[in-house]
């Protein structure tokens, strides 16, 4: 059995490899898709008061921080039994925008748009951010940057700093607006909007109007059907920061739904020997293995997964540009994957809406940003839209509020397993027996998992006993000698 194997793979947050076997007739039989990182935060937290948590957890990761110090917040405000103002709830939504702003421009320009604009089986070394830039121009480079900027530095102008930000209380925040800042923050809005719209052009004029390109999308190396995950407001509208958490089945159906506190009667892990990364699937359709179709417990929880859970975006334009987005495929769920992309781009558009609208908001610049805690009710589940999938703090304290047990389910954790499933099924089409393999093919299999945004450095908190450690001890020729393992 010959086997393939790509190590590391690019353009996402962590590092991870995929391994592809191929059996005696040059078909694929297997692929795996493996995470050999790890993160203890469940751990470094215990032992910790409660209102640290959102600062150190925020230190998991330096792409998405934001999320998990939001995310924390809303868990710890139950910990102590408080809810905070409506104005720091509303500082909240426009802090987290930006950071919806930012992290999306991020992945579609740096880590996606390479392979559609350079192409995907372009040379490595100009299929990449500075291959992109000399292909659309100085100025849209600019601009790109220009738009990441201004989102990073609302971050910061909240926060304190853009990324791993002190931010959120127990109960509130720790800094208001003034008019001042109000103002700025408006006029960064109303570019970041035209800017999202420049960006959902610009997929429609190099994307969709590609017959290449197209083809692609749409062809059945990666098409995969599961079920979908996305939070939803009152009127099942996609929201990134608070509603209920709604899953839908392969036609779309609506088959279940849950508050946070409910979290662990509708998601369950499961674990493979190969990965430190757990495999999050629907409990009550139980573990039926990586399988896709009507009836699988798998579901994807990144930007095409919010699309096909929730009936509306929840702001004017990015729903125009949902019901576009449905018409293109023929109705809702989308199962081709790398529709992703487009999805990604309409939620930009809906939160540099959102910005805008609370922006503009009378209420934004009260000083009344935070309820004081009275009292510490010891557990509490705070749930929110991470960029790159739903993401779940759950806490519990003693009687003095330090923290004893944590669980953490982390966005591309609820992707593990589509992950894997779609690179799979990529390898499986895309690899033929007498087919010369490229490093353009492999990189259309690294497309696959790309989709998703991965962030393994948020993802991976399963510790499977020791640590696997291989040692190679080689001569001065360059030859080895000696081979030491731990497993």
């Amino acid at each position: 059995m010959q086997r393939i194997t790509i190590d590391p793979i690019t353009r996402l947050e962590g590092h991870g490899k995929i391994e592809i076997f191929l059996n005696e007739r040059g078909e694929v039989e297997n692929a795996y898709f493996q995470i050999p990182e790890l993160r203890g935060f469940e751990k470094f937290v215990e032992g910790r008061p409660a209102e640290e948590v959102p600062r150190i957890v925020s230190r998991i990761c330096g792409v998405c921080p934001a999320a998990h110090h939001i995310c924390a917040g809303k868990a710890v405000d139950k910990v102590f039994g408080v809810k905070p103002t409506p104005t720091a709830i509303k500082l909240r939504r426009l802090f987290y925008s930006a950071h919806y702003i930012h992290s999306h421009l991020a992945h579609f320009y740096a880590l996606a748009a390479p392979d559609f604009v350079v192409g995907p089986e372009a040379d490595p070394p100009v299929r990449n951010v500075v291959g992109l830039i000399n292909k659309v121009g100085l100025e849209t480079g600019g601009q790109v940057i220009k738009a990441r900027r201004l989102a990073q530095e609302i971050q910061a102008m909240l926060g304190g700093r853009a990324t791993h930000p002190a931010f959120v209380l127990p109960g509130g925040v720790s800094k208001g607006l003034t008019e001042g800042e109000r103002k700025q923050i408006e006029e960064w809005a109303q570019f970041e909007v035209e800017f999202a719209r420049f960006s959902l052009k610009l997929f429609e004029d190099v994307v969709l109007k590609n017959k290449q390109y197209l083809e692609l999308i749409q062809s059945d190396a990666y098409r995969l059907e599961t079920n979908y995950m996305g939070i939803v407001d009152e009127k099942n509208r996609v929201d990134f920061y608070d509603g209920e958490i709604r899953y839908v089945d392969t036609q779309g159906r609506e088959i279940g739904r849950y508050k946070e506190e409910e979290y662990l009667e509708h998601v369950a892990e499961h674990v493979e020997p190969w990965s430190y990364l757990k495999f999050p699937f629907l409990k009550k359709l139980g573990w039926k293995g990586f399988v896709e179709g009507p009836g699988t417990s798998i579901y994807q929880a990144a930007p095409l997964g919010r699309i096909n859970a929730a009936d509306a975006m929840k702001t004017p334009l990015a729903e125009e540009e949902r019901q576009k987005f449905f018409e293109f495929f023929g109705g809702r769920p989308v199962h081709n994957i790398l529709a992703t992309h487009w999805a990604r781009l309409i939620e930009l558009l809906q939160a540099a809406e959102e910005l805008l609208e609370l922006a503009r908001d009378p209420e934004i610049t009260s000083p009344d940003i935070r309820n004081i805690p009275e009292g510490v009710a010891g557990e509490g589940v705070g749930i929110i839209e991470a960029p790159r999938g739903t993401l779940t703090h759950h806490y519990k304290t003693d009687e003095r509020g330090i923290v004893v047990k944590a669980n953490l389910i982390v966005g591309t954790t609820n992707n593990n397993a589509p992950i894997c499933m779609a690179v799979k099924k990529a390898a499986q089409h895309l690899i033929k027996p007498g087919v010369a393999i490229k490093e353009g093919l492999l990189n259309m299999i690294e497309m696959a998992f790309r989709a998703f945004d991965p962030c393994f450095s948020c993802a991976t908190h399963a510790l499977l006993g020791e640590l696997p450690l291989v040692v190679n001890i080689y001569n001065h020729y360059g030859e080895l000698v000696e081979q030491i393992r731990r497993a």
